[in-house]
């Protein structure tokens, strides 16, 4: 079947309740505007926070096999799917890979909770947890128990600085795991989040312009619901304090491989 690639924007989901704004609601209409005789299938596509490569196919069966090649791809240690994404923040090493345990957890409580139902990409592309009262976190040192119960999952992102400049820089990611909001958790673990993260850029503190990682438990709070950028950058990015919480969420799919 026909391979159609697609750009995705942020804030898109692929898919949603009916009468909602989604990528799968749209596929009808692409379909007729293209000329296309079989229906569009989703093959890979970035979860609704990040923008980028949404592969499309008029095979159901293609779909199907390039998503178990994603997957096996990924399973066996190569990097199917290349993120870039910009960073309030330059890392300390050129390159390097971020591995961590990850959990979801009450926001509020330290009780971890199973069973979310999370918004997720498509192809193993990292999700999102929209909708809960929950919060992804890190969890360094899991368990055996944790994991068995798989109430931790442990995740890997490797990553490298391909430009920085005036504090920010431009990230190639490559996640060999998949995770909801694995990309965003990875990068404020390396104190660099990622610019338009309004969730979890608030777990990375300065103290006389020196980055800490602030751990839920230490915060005692929900996180602030909008990212709190310094006035150089925001000069530069040409925008008030009060027009930051429009500012999207800078991860974009970049690359796919395909077999």
């Amino acid at each position: 079947g026909a391979l159609l690639a697609l750009n995705k924007p942020p804030g898109l989901p692929i898919l949603g309740c009916p009468g909602d704004l989604s990528l799968d609601s749209m596929l009808p209409a692409l379909r007729q505007r293209l000329g296309l005789a079989a229906e569009l299938h989703v093959v890979k596509a970035p979860a609704r926070e990040y923008s980028g490569l949404v592969l499309l196919s008029t095979c159901y069966h293609t779909t199907k096999k390039l998503q178990q090649f994603f997957t096996n791809a990924r399973q066996r240690g190569q990097h199917p799917a290349t993120y870039h994404a910009i960073t309030v923040g330059v890392p300390a090493e050129v390159e390097g890979e971020i591995c961590t345990g990850l959990c979801w957890q009450q926001q509020g409580d330290r009780a971890m909770v199973r069973g979310c139902q999370w918004s997720e990409g498509t192809g193993d592309t990292p999700g999102s947890a929209e909708g809960c009262a929950l919060q992804v976190v890190p969890v360094p040192a899991p368990g055996r128990r944790s994991l068995a119960r798989k109430d931790v999952k442990i995740t890997l992102t490797c990553y490298r600085v391909l430009s920085a400049m005036g504090g920010c820089a431009l990230l190639q990611l490559q996640p060999r795991t998949a995770f909801p909001e694995q990309l965003q958790v990875h990068l404020t673990l390396l104190l660099c989040p990622a610019l338009g993260d309004h969730e979890h850029s608030s777990h990375v503190g300065r103290v006389l312009g020196v980055p800490f990682f602030l751990t839920p438990e230490k915060k005692g709070h929900t996180p602030t619901c909008t990212q709190v950028l310094d006035e150089e950058l925001l000069s530069r990015l040409g925008l008030s304090p009060r027009q930051v919480h429009h500012l999207p969420l800078h991860i974009h799919l970049q690359e796919l491989v395909l077999p």
